[in-house]
């Protein structure tokens, strides 16, 4: 792109942003801005010793269950039949859809959650034990291994700590009302039911892996885990859901991902695997707005924290000087 291509972006970007438009200047910028690394497949690798793991690697994100778990062929690690692509979609190369192509020049980092730096393989291993609700793979073994190596190949064009454009999710606005599980039980019925089922009991595969996950339940996400706090699963399924959503030309309204998401996360209705999160977020400072379990550095309820508004939650933080980036969340 010439100099003159950028001036004229930049021209059209900051009346956009000012308006609160910069998703719809996204959606407008040409795909050739976005690239998708890799564009080539893994069974274009040589036949060599490290491209082999590679496509080992490649295997287990897609069919992490079949592998790892409860019936798993190489090791009973995972808690359930769900895999790494249920969540970080097309392998971990869609964009706003879970990309990982940062991921491995990413770590170590420090998280929030923790309150400490941690590395590619303790993060792997956290998705393992709440998302999955299992035990950690070993450090040593060829399993976490092969995992890592596919990552750094979907990151070979990246430098260390850069971000792509797509690596993280794209965040719908803040509602002003909280959302509502009542209303996201109608969205959920037209929208997410085909694949998910009525009882949001996914579908599986065949008796050892699911291919579409199941939303709640005892083979679900945990608790704890990103996807029980509403803005973060909102801000998923916007862009990325129903099944066919471009995040280009999204299907469901920002209340509707607001709402059916609410509805899913709804631990009143919606019961799912507990882990002990007694630990999480140390420094309350960094606790997410939509972490429903206190105690806060605010005076909102564990409602509020789960269900919005997250706007007054949101100006009561930023009037402290408290409000951490959506990405870090």
């Amino acid at each position: 792109m010439d100099v003159m291509h950028v001036i004229l972006l930049l021209l059209l970007l900051v009346p956009m942003c000012a308006r609160g438009d910069a998703r719809a200047f996204l959606a407008w910028l040409p795909d050739a801005l976005f690239p998708i690394s890799p564009k080539r497949s893994v069974e274009d690798l040589p036949q060599d010793r490290v491209s082999n793991e590679i496509r080992y690697g490649f295997e287990l994100f897609r069919n992490t269950a079949l592998y790892l778990g409860p019936q798993g062929s190489v090791g009973q690690y995972l808690g359930n039949r769900t895999n790494c692509q249920n969540c970080h979609l097309d392998a971990g190369t869609r964009l706003f859809g879970g990309s990982l192509r940062s991921a491995h020049g990413s770590y170590p980092q420090y998280r929030d959650r923790n309150a400490n730096f941690i590395t590619l393989s303790d993060r792997i291993n956290q998705c393992i034990e709440r998302p999955h609700h299992g035990r950690p793979l070993p450090l040593d073994g060829r399993e976490i291994k092969a995992l890592m190596l596919y990552m750094r190949w979907l990151g070979e064009s990246t430098t260390v700590g850069e971000r792509l454009i797509g690596d993280d999710l794209l965040e719908p606005p803040l509602l002003a009302r909280a959302a509502s599980p009542e209303k996201g039980r109608h969205v959920f019925a037209t929208h997410c039911a085909r694949c998910h089922g009525d009882n949001g009991e996914g579908k599986l595969l065949d008796h050892r892996a699911y291919l579409y996950p199941p939303l709640w339940g005892p083979e679900s996400f945990s608790i704890g885990s990103s996807m029980h706090r509403v803005r973060k699963a909102a801000a998923f399924i916007k862009y990325n859901m129903p099944f066919g959503t471009s995040w280009k030309k999204p299907l469901l309204t920002d209340e509707e991902a607001y709402d059916v998401a609410a509805f899913i996360d709804d631990d009143r209705i919606h019961p799912r695997p507990l882990v002990d999160i007694s630990h999480d977020y140390p420094d309350l400072i960094d606790k997410p707005l939509d972490y429903a379990y206190g105690p806060f550095n605010d005076p909102f309820s564990e409602e509020e924290h789960k269900f919005g508004p997250f706007e007054p939650i949101h100006r009561f933080r930023k009037g402290k000087g408290t409000v951490i980036a959506f990405k870090k969340q």
